[in-house]
Formats: C-alpha cells, structure tokens, sequence
C-alpha cells in the first residue's frame, strides 16, 4: 500500500507576518518580522511583553457570524486557513466522495481564554453560569471539527495533541493515511491561540520565553545572544492528495510529501534530549521512509527555538543524523521572524518550505550575528538561492515528542 504517493496541492496560512499564504510568503522573503507588544492584555506586571499577534484578523471576512461566535481564535485560524488551503487547491467537495475527504487539524492547547473567562464566571456567579459553549469553545479537537464541519469533510478527522510537534505529527498522519489508502485526499495542518495572562504566565515561568523588549532582537534562534522564544499564534493548513487522484482532477501539484519519521525521547518533560538522538531519529526515520539517503538531502527547517537547549541540542542531533554532510546542508529558523507558533508551528513551517523548493529560494535566518563553539553548521545567516531538492521540516514538543517530515520538489 506504500506505494500510493502523496502531494501537496493546497495551501492556507494566517501568520504574525500576513493572513493568508501570499502575504505570509512576501513578509519572509523581505524578511519581516511580527514581533510586537502585546496588546492581547495588560502586560504591566508580566516579565514577557513581546508576542508575535496574528493583525487585523476579521474572522468575518471568511466565516458566517453564528459560527464565528461558536469557535474560539483557534478554531476560527483553522477554518480561514483551511478555506484558503481548499480554494486554493481547487478542490469541489460537490465532485469528490465526501467520506474520502478527511480532516487532520491539530492544537497543542486549545483555548486558554475560555478557560480564563469561565473560570471567573464560576467563581464570582457560580456554577450556573460557567458557559454551555465552554467545553465545545475550549477541547483542542474544535479546530478539525470546525474544518469538517465547515466544508463538509467526512472522512477520517483527527486531532493529533503533541505540543509543539502537534502540525507536523498532523501532516504526517495525514501523509499516512493517503498512503495506506484511508482517504484519497487530507486537510492537515495546525492552528494555535494562546497569546493570553495564563498562556504567557505558564511559559514565562517554564523560562522558555525571552523577555527582551526589542522587537528586532528577541527571537534569535542559533545566535549565542538567543534568550527563549517568542510566542506566536496563527494557523497553517495543507491539502494533501493521493498523486493520481490530483492528476485526474487537473490539480496544480506543488510538492510531493515523500517521508515521515517520528521519536520519543525518553528524557524530560520540557528538554529535549541532550545527545540530539531522538530528534535525530526522527529525522533518519524520515529519510530511510522516503528510500533515498541522508547526503541526498539539502536543506532543514529547523525546529529552532532560540532556547538555548533547543538549538545546541537540536544542532546535535542535525550532526548525529547526517554525520559530515551536516556542515553542506541549509538550516535556518523561520521562528526568526514569526515566532514560535506552537501547535501549529510545523504546518506554517511546511508552508514555508513548499514555497522554498518551488522557488529555489531559503530564506534567512533573521537576526544571526553571533556563532556559539557548537552551532558551527550553515543556519542561513543570509538567503540562499539556487536548487533545493527535498526540504526536511523539524518539529520538537514538550515530553520528548519529535516529528520530522520530508517533501521533495515535483518532479512528475
């Protein structure tokens, strides 16, 4: 059954740098930056005061009032993004077998505001008054169900929950599915939403996030001045589709999903291994799946943080991976410029790297100045034109969870 072949032919983005993928895509290759002062909430007695905020976001302009006002901010990113995602693959659920169109959008958190303002509601009115909508506002599975429900998808729905490797581990299942012959075509991706008093309370008090207030320097992954990461919300979506399911139908294949690889590291609830051999299992596992070998590939999308143990370790595990051909592959960090994402950082990251092997163009790491003794590998300090043949996508969550996917430029 693995001989069924899987390509991207749909893609939809809502992003710190732009709300849908043109945008998204101009913003990285100019290098823009979403990073800003909060203004989600009153930061006056938060150590963290930067986020990377989704702007001028109208849910409206792409969803009907009533269901808008029954989702939360990251099921209505999930909804956008996916609309986006189905338009632009030019997929008619009208012509297609409804039961072979399933759905994998996953969110590391749900919504924390719901909690947040139920919560209040308990304590100062009681029970009574904790919302209806609370628990159908709040489960991260809300985001799939609202993309199914919205556009009529009714064949597998999942809601992989892996933290940080939650979208990557969704559009690798979902490349999984294809595969083995469970739906001819996959809405996969992640959203995330959670730039709120206990969203930034929780992670400031981990130390995972930075708490510079320069814009321009407080997400420095790979650099020796890196101090955590930058917090960001947004929703990426892919159409997946069974090669020759997209051929029949004219459909505009835009890369090709060829590998799939994930791990546990066994290790801690919060840091990554130390040695870099879970991640670098994945990454392998990902590259033997794919049948080709580890000096074929060009170019990583890292997981790239900016936590110190992130980077350091993830560079080991690149190294342990690769070996010596580590030091003649492209890295960079698209967290450079949106911030970490969460959930749904690894869809916008395979985003990223669709349009980085349609174009032959890697975009910057933004802001890498200063080399530490031990990320001495090539992190894209500046854009890098030229051919890129497969682009492998990282992603690492909290309890150890690694996903790794690999997508090839088409080739027919």
């Amino acid at each position: 059954m693995k001989s069924r072949r899987v390509v991207i032919t749909g893609l939809g983005a809502v992003t710190p740098i732009g709300n849908d993928v043109e945008s998204f895509w101009t913003g990285i290759k100019e290098g823009k930056t979403g990073f800003a002062p909060i203004t989600a909430f009153d930061t006056t007695d938060y150590k963290v005061k930067i986020a990377a905020e989704v702007k001028d976001y109208d849910p409206l302009q792409t969803i009907d009032k009533k269901s808008a006002k029954r989702m939360e901010r990251f099921s209505q990113f999930a909804v956008t993004a996916a609309g986006e995602a189905i338009k632009n693959a030019g997929l008619d659920m009208e012509k297609e077998d409804a039961f072979r169109v399933g759905c994998a959008v996953s969110s590391g958190i749900g919504s924390l505001q719901s909690i947040e303002r139920d919560y209040v509601r308990l304590l100062e009115k009681g029970p009574s008054k904790v919302s209806p909508l609370w628990i159908p506002l709040m489960i991260s599975n809300m985001a799939a169900g609202n993309v199914s429900i919205a556009y009529g998808l009714k064949g597998k729905n999942i809601n992989v929950v892996t933290a940080c490797a939650s979208g990557t581990h969704a559009v690798g299942e979902a490349f999984r599915t294809i595969q083995y012959g469970d739906a001819d075509v996959m809405v996969a991706g992640g959203t995330e939403a959670a730039i709120c008093p206990i969203g930034v309370s929780g992670f400031t008090a981990l130390t995972a996030l930075s708490t510079c207030e320069d814009p321009k320097t407080c997400s420095l992954p790979f650099d020796a001045r890196r101090s955590g990461f930058v917090m960001g919300e947004g929703s990426g979506v892919l159409v997946l589709e069974e090669l020759e399911h997209a051929k029949a139908r004219g459909a505009k294949i835009l890369a090709e999903v060829v590998g799939y690889g994930s791990s546990a590291d066994a290790f801690h609830i919060t840091s990554p291994a130390e040695d870099g051999s879970g991640a670098a299992r994945a990454m392998t596992n990902a590259v033997a799946d794919a049948e080709v070998t580890t000096d074929e590939i060009d170019y990583i999308n890292a997981h790239g943080t900016a936590t110190h143990l992130n980077d350091l370790f993830e560079t080991r595990a690149i190294k342990l991976a690769f070996g010596e051909h580590a030091y003649q592959m492209k890295i960079n960090s698209t967290k450079s410029m949106v911030g970490h994402l969460l959930g749904a950082a690894g869809a916008v990251e395979l985003i990223t790297c669709v349009k980085e092997l349609q174009e032959g163009y890697l975009h910057q790491t933004v802001g890498l100045q200063e080399r530490e003794e031990e990320l001495d590998l090539d992190y894209c300090q500046e854009a890098y034109q030229g051919e890129v043949r497969y682009a492998l996508s990282n992603s690492l969550g909290f309890g150890g969870h690694n996903a790794s996917v690999l997508l090839k430029k088409y080739e027919g």
